[in-house]
């Protein structure tokens, strides 16, 4: 019996001997950079965009360059638009999101039309994703909560069309990624 008391016995000083160590009396854990939390940063939505701008701009004006002009007025099926429509939206897109997320006025620019020619579209895509790099080089996060005019009748957050931004970009570059499959057409983020 005495035994069965011995062993829970040492236990508990060994316990009660760890417990009283003083921090004093403990060696501090080495931190390592990777362990070390990062500075939170000012403006996280604002940032964030610029950060996947690069990488979204490229592929998709790859997907669009990598597109036959004359697969341009493709479409999968009768209720679909045409790839030619698919860029024409993807540029009034980037105008309108980028302008309302930054709140900086969009430039008064020619419409593009679907039957335009490849290179007219693409030369807009890319004006309209050099405009979205400017817009926000501008922008902040203090004027998220800002309610403006939306695309329909109820007023958007700036941070709604932020949101936008985001998606709008991902949206519109699988679309092109699916357009360019059923074309045979492998796109750009396939070919890494």
């Amino acid at each position: 019996m005495k035994k069965t008391l011995l062993i829970p016995a040492l236990l508990l000083l060994a316990v009660s001997a760890t417990a009283q160590t003083t921090p004093a009396q403990t060696t501090p854990a080495q931190t390592t950079p990777a362990q070390t939390a990062p500075a939170p940063t000012k403006n996280p939505v604002s940032s964030a965009l610029r950060d996947i701008l690069p990488g979204r701009q490229k592929n998709t004006i790859a997907a669009v360059e990598a597109m036959p002009a004359d697969k341009f007025n493709y479409k999968p099926s009768a209720d679909q638009m045409t790839f030619g429509h698919l860029v024409a939206h993807m540029v009034e897109a980037n105008y309108a999101v980028c302008s309302g997320a930054a709140a900086v006025t969009a430039p008064k620019v020619e419409e593009v039309k679907e039957t335009d020619t490849k290179d007219k579209l693409v030369a807009a895509l890319k004006a309209s994703f050099d405009f979205c790099a400017d817009a926000l080089s501008k922008m902040d996060d203090s004027k998220l909560g800002e309610m403006i005019a939306g695309m329909g009748p109820q007023p958007l957050s700036r941070a709604r069309f932020a949101l936008g931004i985001a998606s709008n970009w991902a949206d519109h570059y699988a679309e092109a990624a699916m357009y360019l499959r059923l074309n045979g057409v492998l796109p750009p983020t396939a070919k890494k």
